[in-house]
């Protein structure tokens, strides 16, 4: 479909009514369910989605979520997902929400725009060459806004039909939807995005608050805040640390000018409970250059600003999440809050409405890259530059909540209290638990959870001074996803600050498959790699099937501060690049890796003494 046939749907879409939808009342599952989805989607309605190929709808998202087969764009092969999802929300960035589509349509003012031509052409280099126009004046500071495409009526019709298609969607029990956006901060090409969803859809508000409106956080928050006083209860997801330039974690003041205080954390934890720790731009859990100790740390590592010119990061600190975890404790003991006490998630940031989440089943971020050709070599006209970045994107990561029950309360709240785990894209389901006295070896039955629930916290939750003399134990329970492929190890990630106020870190390999133990000094033998590139395959001979571990920490100082999260990999798997090289005959960037070794972080929990 071409950019300009866009504009009859477009319209179409806009004038049709919605039904929302109603169903029988959803199971409760008291020790709860891993309920997986996607908060962070882009339709053609975003503007980058548009201008990059997509010719799909907030609607078609949600069809495609639910194992519908969609329109692709690109090459035109249709999009798919293998294995539904259970729960999906469209977060269309604010700024210019629905205008670009509206630039193909001769009787919209928006189609006089000075860029229309462009924007709506085949012409890839226009096109990139509008994109980055664009982008410049939303992330300039302060913002420049173009008076056609943020024409105020235009965003309020549109917001009002995206808030109607959620509802349309809505199965509670069966298929979760809620109203969503995205915040597009990004001052001189830093990201500092947000994705805010709503737990309702009765009382949201007539139009977004958008990075048009104001590109400083502290803005966005004391908005929500307001908008929670209405009754109107919502969330903001940050997102893609590692292309802020050091800015979404900030080291000393905030890009809004706070001092890193009480107010400040209060704010921050009040309105952002979780972080999307891995998406399609990359992992930001950590950097080579932070922790050099870590040997699987350079995972998906996608090191840029959103500057069109591929500009690198100067900053680290402040960018990757477990430093700012860390560095959160110390805030924390100076009596300054800690703004940092985030639960994880994983997700997507498609632009073509396919959250491509299945790595051999991957066709990218924007709809161009459906054509294969261009997602490995970039499409004729662009920069070699942008031809890199493209290739370095990872598949889309997953959100996995655990819930009472698969509806927009219970997602809601599983997020709210960050009872979540993130995975680079295989749906394994990760259990993490801590306390005192928790003496049970497997959280493998109901007994044991209800337990677990009683005896510890969750992950995402705190523990209290330690009783007299007694140290922590924490849980964790791995399983594989059903068809996919073998666990290598669980770890333990610890952060602490010393007597002396050093901040510090520790791996603990907690538990091994195959029966590995360490070898001399410690150092734990690789699982082995069964990846064949020639066709892009491997094999389950190595690994198992699920991981558990009771695990106390042997260094526990009852007097220091710390943070505990679990990482759980997989065995070596092939990259989409590839499973792309095989299919369709195209020779590997000898910048990609061949195999990767997919992953779960689960939301930390925190000692406070």
């Amino acid at each position: 479909m071409k950019k300009h046939q866009l504009n009859t749907l477009f319209t179409a879409i806009l004038m049709a009514p919605c039904l929302t939808a109603f169903a029988e009342d959803a199971p409760l599952h008291p020790n709860r369910e891993a309920y997986f989805g996607n908060l962070h989607v882009h339709t053609s309605w975003s503007f980058d989605g548009y201008i990059n190929g997509s010719v799909n709808t907030p609607d078609d998202a949600y069809r495609w979520a639910k194992g519908e087969a969609i329109p692709g764009g690109g090459d035109g092969t249709p999009l798919q997902i293998k294995a539904p999802l259970d729960w999906y929300i469209v977060s269309d960035h604010a700024e210019y929400l629905g205008a670009l589509p509206l630039m193909a349509d001769p009787d919209s003012p928006v189609s006089k725009h000075p860029l229309a031509a462009d924007v709506t052409g085949d012409d890839a280099k226009k096109s990139f060459d509008a994109y980055g126009t664009i982008s410049k004046g939303m992330y300039s500071v302060p913002p420049n806004v173009d008076p056609i495409l943020g024409d105020p009526e235009l965003a309020k019709t549109v917001w009002s039909k995206v808030v109607e298609i959620a509802d349309s969607h809505y199965k509670p029990g069966k298929f979760t939807t809620m109203a969503g956006y995205e915040w597009t901060s990004a001052p001189d090409w830093r990201n500092i995005h947000r994705v805010v969803i709503f737990r309702d859809s009765e009382r949201v508000p007539a139009v977004p608050f958008s990075a048009l409106d104001s590109s400083k956080p502290e803005d966005l928050w004391r908005w929500m805040d307001q908008q929670r006083s209405a009754g109107n209860d919502l969330l903001a997801v940050p997102h893609n640390g590692n292309a802020s330039d050091g800015i979404m974690f900030p080291v000393g003041r905030s890009f809004g000018g706070s001092e890193l205080n009480t107010d400040y954390a209060a704010a921050r934890m009040r309105n952002e409970p979780v972080y999307e720790i891995t998406q399609i731009k990359g992992t930001s859990e950590t950097h080579p250059s932070l922790f050099p100790n870590d040997e699987f740390g350079d995972f998906e590592l996608w090191d840029y600003t959103l500057a069109p010119t591929a500009t690198a990061p100067e900053h680290k600190r402040g960018g990757y999440v477990r430093e700012a975890l860390i560095r959160g404790l110390t805030l924390e003991s100076q009596g300054k809050g800690n703004p940092f006490k985030y639960g994880f998630i994983g997700d997507s940031d498609t632009h073509n409405s396919a959250s491509t989440i299945e790595e051999d089943n991957y066709t990218g971020k924007f709809g161009f890259e459906n054509d294969p050709k261009h997602r490995l070599q970039g499409p004729p006209g662009t920069p070699p530059e942008a031809a890199r970045q493209v290739r370095q994107f990872s598949s889309g990561g997953v959100a996995g909540v655990w819930a009472v029950t698969n509806t927009r309360d219970g997602i809601f709240e599983a997020i709210k209290r960050k009872e979540t785990f993130a995975t680079s894209g295989p749906r394994l389901k990760v259990r993490f638990f801590g306390g005192f006295g928790l003496n049970m070896a497997t959280l493998g039955d109901d007994s044991a959870l209800r337990k677990a629930y009683t005896d510890g916290v969750p992950m995402g939750g705190e523990l209290a001074s330690a009783p007299k003399d007694q140290v922590p134990t924490f849980i964790v329970y791995a399983v594989k996803e059903a068809d996919g492929a073998n666990l290598d190890r669980i770890q333990i990630i610890k952060g602490w600050v010393d007597k002396s106020g050093k901040e510090q870190s520790k791996i603990y390999d907690v538990a091994l498959s195959d029966d590995r133990k360490p070898g001399p000094e410690g150092k734990i033998p690789l699982v082995g790699n069964t990846v064949n590139e020639a066709d892009a395959s491997y094999s389950n001979s190595i690994g198992d099937t699920q991981l558990s571990v009771s695990w106390s920490d042997p260094e526990f100082d009852a007097s220091l501060p710390a943070v505990y999260y679990a990482r759980v990999l997989q065995i070596p798997t092939p990259r989409w690049s590839t499973y792309d090289a095989v299919r369709h005959g195209l020779e590997r960037p000898k910048d990609l890796p061949v195999s990767i070794q997919e992953r779960a972080w689960t939301s930390p929990i925190w000692y406070t003494p």
